[in-house]
């Protein structure tokens, strides 16, 4: 069992100074010593049994439960975060992450055979996914556990060596992943390195194979930059502006409710949080009505549930947000309560905003939700396909027709229809972004995949029908191409 670990933290759980926290980071030279002890014991680790690796999966699974009081404590200190969020949205997508590995690791492990066209007559096809091989993890500081250790256990699933940099920002999860992961693995396997964007750079000019970075677009560029240089394959979990379409024969109380729900979570620090709504202008009033109660009779009656803005910097970013709208025509309909010494910064719902306002143009992550009126779905798509592409989307409709008509004039990494934020949590299907809110996929079989090279294997019998091509080039192998083309 590890240790139930208790990290110290300076008052009003902030950050310690990154002097201080940053005495814990490795020197130049740990690093790469670090990184040749995995890349010396990667041919190990890449030819692990299914039966190995769930084991460690287990082990880990094991871990996490025996110290749940310990990582509900850690989240507390670095975002406030109650603890039913935190079971909710930390562990529990890891736990069932972890559980639907082991149940079909496998069946993912086994090799596909294929059928071939008849030109390759006798010959036999097969894919088998193999491990890509020295993998780094770059987690953000929004969901601190969940989002380490979801991308760490479908790396583990294919057979990697990891080395996991956890986010500076939230210092007391750090320090736990650090302890959790040193009871469960080899650092020769799985390491964790803490640090500043500083250690982030000496870590991406490494020769890793593979890159998973969750964050923000602007980082992802960079992240990107660096992969390339190694030729490094990568996965980047990035966010955007992500709507949420009301339809105008839609329950507004139900739409309401869900969208202010899956705005609030984690104060609006949320990669798949709807940044804005577009609601038809038929409703806006009673839109805005069920949107104001849903606050009050989730968060202001109780200020226990609702984590706080993650630093002074993003602090000071959403009120900058918040002032521009107002100054520009926006109408505040609930909220605007802050305070910068606990860095609580109370939900808020506007209304009247202008389109060219930065809070309808730069990606919120806070507990702003500013509502759009529109008069018919041109409008919506031309306003969406304004901005680059987001990571989700949401309509709430009950006509299928409807839908389907949205799905096809938008792009999105993924869709939700009649609810937000929960398709996050469904292993069973692909989470990733497009273009600007990602590349790439993660999440059960999906996140497997993305650390996994599919290796292509062609079995030719001694005599194939390849042999019948081989010059010399005569006049009668000239017809057979051309009958080989017009009929294979």
């Amino acid at each position: 069992m590890v240790r139930a670990p208790r990290p110290r933290i300076g008052g009003r759980g902030r950050p310690r100074h990154l002097a201080a926290y940053n005495s814990k980071c490795m020197a130049s030279e740990e690093i790469s010593a670090l990184f040749e002890s995995q890349k010396s014991n990667y041919d190990k680790v890449r030819l692990t049994t299914a039966s190995e690796r769930i084991a460690k999966l287990r082990k880990l699974l094991h871990n996490i439960l025996a110290n749940q009081s310990a990582i509900e404590q850690a989240l507390k200190e670095d975002l406030r975060k109650p603890v039913q969020e935190t079971g909710l949205s930390e562990i529990y997508p890891v736990t069932s992450e972890i559980k639907h590995a082991c149940k079909h690791l496998r069946s993912w492990m086994a090799p596909r055979h294929l059928s071939n066209p008849l030109v390759f007559f006798g010959a036999r096809a097969s894919y088998r996914h193999e491990p890509r091989g020295m993998c780094l993890i770059i987690s953000p500081w929004n969901y601190p556990f969940q989002l380490a250790l979801s991308p760490l256990v479908s790396a583990i699933a294919a057979g990697n060596c990891v080395i996991l940099k956890p986010s500076e920002f939230s210092p007391n999860v750090s320090q736990l992943l650090t302890k959790l992961l040193e009871e469960t693995f080899q650092n020769s396997e799985v390491a964790v390195v803490q640090g500043d964007a500083t250690v982030s750079t000496e870590l991406l000019n490494l020769p890793f194979h593979h890159v998973f970075f969750t964050g923000s677009p602007a980082v992802g560029k960079i992240v990107m930059s660096a992969a390339a240089k190694n030729l490094a394959s990568i996965t980047l979990e990035l966010g955007g502006k992500s709507p949420a379409i009301v339809d105008e024969n839609y329950d507004v109380q139900d739409a309401a409710r869900k969208i202010v729900w899956g705005k609030l979570l984690n104060s609006g620090q949320t990669c798949v949080a709807p940044d804005y709504a577009l609601v038809h202008e038929s409703q806006a009033a009673e839109f805005l009505q069920a949107a104001a109660h849903s606050v009050r009779s989730m968060y202001v009656n109780d200020k226990a549930d609702y984590c706080r803005i993650i630093s002074q910097k993003h602090f000071q970013r959403l009120q900058e947000l918040l002032k521009n709208a107002v100054e520009n025509g926006a109408r505040v309909v609930i909220g605007g309560e802050a305070d910068k010494e606990t860095l609580s910064f109370g939900p808020v719902i506007l209304s009247n905003v202008p389109h060219d306002s930065a809070i309808l143009n730069e990606e919120i992550f806070g507990p702003i939700l500013p509502v759009v009126t529109y008069k018919n779905l041109e409008e919506v798509f031309e306003l969406i396909r304004s901005k680059s592409r987001p990571l989700s989307l949401y309509i709430f409709s009950k006509h299928p027709g409807r839908i389907e008509t949205i799905l096809q004039h938008t792009h999105s990494g993924g869709v939700c229809v009649n609810d937000v934020a929960v398709q996050f949590v469904d292993v069973e299907l692909p989470f990733g972004g497009i273009n600007n809110s990602g590349m790439g996929n993660s999440h059960g079989y999906f996140g497997f995949r993305a650390f996994s090279h599919e290796r292509a294997i062609l079995r030719q019998p001694k005599k194939g029908a390849m042999s019948f091509f081989y010059p010399p080039y005569k006049e009668r192998m000239k017809k057979l191409i051309e009958w080989t083309i017009k009929y294979f």
